[in-house]
């Protein structure tokens, strides 16, 4: 009697725990759900943290007051590499939503869906005109190639103002598109936060390329110009009209590739710039070697340019050697006519070991993750003992290198030349050489220039400024088609079709020098894609299909068998 009794109470006592344990999980679950509608937090659990977006973009996000619309246009069918940017995108945006103070509407539209091929040209047409460019992709499949038109493009919009953003970076004309997917994936952050930014702020920061000493034509820097005028306020500087009040408007001075010596009068107004916390990038050639000069001709001497600039850059910690560098492991090709077959000059994509292709440095946010750059006959820069200012290395040859000094004589025949491996055994040479800090005045105790008629307050030392030095005068120079005179986009190579580094390289220095918040650094996430073997895909398909679909349905079926048979000998007995 007394047993039972105890058994009833332990069974009313165990089924009050199990009911208050109940009312204790719905109660949590209750107030979890109640106070995440005020507080939001994520968790990332990925080794990369792939999921986590910086500081600086979140205060960005929590400072605006501003609506922002991100019209997304990558959307409808796209190829599988493709689709992955997408969610990636679609990833990083709901994040923005989160961490936003006010209301970030974000839309992902397909601007061909439904239309006919008139209406589709109306609509490219109009989309290129707002800065939103088509990408004709050519897709591998299983029945060959097929051609796939896609927008992978963004448009952020506030306050009346709209700013093109890029998705896909650092197009791979081949076809190969799984590498620069990851690229552009982990590039996602810098490009949202940058344009966001930008549009935000309404800040244009002035960019002058410099024209009275010889330096690159227009048509020359067509693409770099074009590039950069989607974010700046671009245009050429004569650095022997623009006065006081112009330099004082200029955020950055891009000098490339002058023919002239300087005068003192315009080195003063490159110091009161410099002084004044102005950004510089120098693109220089120390020595007159050019290719286009050896065509047709038996050879051509190379020998010193003088530019009147050693004194300043020595200075400012920096110095760019008289010599060309050539580098047989890496190195660009020319076409070189191999003789005449029918009448028909046949020509031929040789390496040429005096373009070397530059090597950046990966510690270096600013050059982090950029492909090859290519050269045209580079010259080592070296450091110099400036007082306060910071020297990092951004561009180097690889170790398989030699140095020339000038003058020297230079023919197209040398490509036939057999190299001896022993004397090209070296170390990286030094070409990108980036200096920030408080600069010295080349002009402190000195009197001025004739031409300059009242001084510009130039201190001894100058406010925080940057600049970078390059031993290349053509790396940002476009070539030109010679059938109907238009430019090639920057760092595309018209014989060999190989896209180099170097209008990235432009865009990185450009945003590093005008971004004081320095969101450069954001490119230094890495996002880890772990593809799968496409070789070992379809030779074991038949396999893994077997083992992903066909073996867990024979497993719940031999379950389900022996469960039949164990149940009916069980409570046979």
């Amino acid at each position: 009697m007394f047993h039972q009794i105890n058994n009833r109470r332990e069974t009313i006592v165990k089924q009050k725990n199990k009911c208050f344990s109940f009312i204790i999980v719905i109660a949590v679950l209750v107030i979890l759900n109640t106070a995440g509608q005020y507080v939001f937090h994520r968790f990332d659990f990925t080794a990369d943290k792939r999921f986590t977006l910086s500081e600086k973009t979140k205060s960005i996000l929590q400072k605006n007051e501003k609506q922002v619309i991100i019209t997304v246009f990558l959307a409808g069918e796209l190829p599988p590499a493709f689709k992955r940017l997408q969610a990636a995108v679609s990833d990083i945006l709901s994040d923005y939503r989160a961490y936003a103070k006010t209301n970030v509407k974000v839309v992902f539209v397909d601007p061909l869906a439904g239309l006919n091929q008139a209406d589709q040209d109306t609509v490219i047409n109009n989309l290129y005109e707002r800065g939103i460019e088509a990408t004709n992709l050519s897709v591998k499949t299983e029945d060959g190639l097929t051609q796939k038109l896609v927008f992978p493009m963004a448009m952020i919009e506030s306050d009346g103002k709209e700013f093109p953003i890029k998705l896909f970076q650092n197009l791979d004309t081949r076809g190969n598109y799984e590498d620069n997917i990851n690229r552009s994936i982990e590039n996602l952050e810098y490009i949202f936060t940058s344009s966001l930014k930008k549009v935000l702020s309404g800040d244009n920061p002035r960019i002058g390329f410099s024209e009275s000493n010889g330096e690159l034509s227009d048509l020359q820097l067509a693409d770099a110009i074009h590039t950069l005028s989607g974010s700046y306020l671009v245009g050429r500087i004569d650095l022997n009209s623009i006065d006081k009040a112009g330099l004082d408007k200029l955020k950055m001075l891009i000098i490339a590739k002058p023919k002239k010596p300087f005068t003192e009068a315009e080195k003063y107004k490159i110091n009161y710039f410099v002084m004044n916390g102005g950004r510089v990038l120098w693109s220089i050639d120390q020595v007159n070697a050019e290719l286009d000069s050896l065509r047709g001709r038996s050879g051509q001497m190379a020998i010193n340019r003088d530019l009147n600039l050693n004194d300043m850059l020595f200075m400012y910690g920096a110095r760019i050697n008289y010599n060309i560098i050539a580098d047989p492991a890496n190195s660009a090709e020319i076409p070189v006519s191999t003789g005449v077959v029918g009448g028909q000059n046949q020509m031929e994509l040789v390496p040429w070991i005096y373009y070397p292709v530059l090597l950046p440095d990966t510690a270096q946010s600013v050059v982090k993750k950029l492909d090859g750059i290519k050269s045209e006959f580079p010259s080592t820069v070296d450091t110099i003992g400036a007082r306060g200012i910071k020297k990092s290395y951004i561009l180097t040859t690889s170790a398989f290198n030699k140095v020339y000094n000038v003058p020297k004589l230079f023919s197209l025949q040398m490509v036939g030349e057999q190299l001896d491996p022993r004397s090209f055994q070296s170390k990286p040479e030094n070409v990108g050489l980036m200096l920030e800090g408080n600069f010295p005045s080349v002009f402190a105790g000195r009197p001025l220039p004739a031409t300059i008629t009242q001084p510009y307050s130039v201190q001894s030392i100058g406010k925080p400024a940057k600049m970078i030095v390059i031993g290349d005068g053509d790396v940002f120079k476009n070539q030109v088609s010679e059938q109907n005179g238009n430019p090639f986009p920057l760092g595309y190579d018209r014989y060999s079709q190989r896209t180099f580094g170097n209008k990235a390289l432009l865009l990185n220095i450009v945003d590093y020098f005008t971004d004081d918040d320095n969101l450069i650094t954001l490119r230094n996430k890495e996002v880890k894609i772990r593809l799968l073997d496409k070789a070992k895909i379809k030779l074991e398909k038949t396999k893994w299909q077997f083992i992903n679909v066909v073996a867990p349905l024979l497993l719940l079926i031999l379950f389900a068998i022996f469960q039949h048979y164990y149940r009916k000998y069980k409570y046979a007995k």
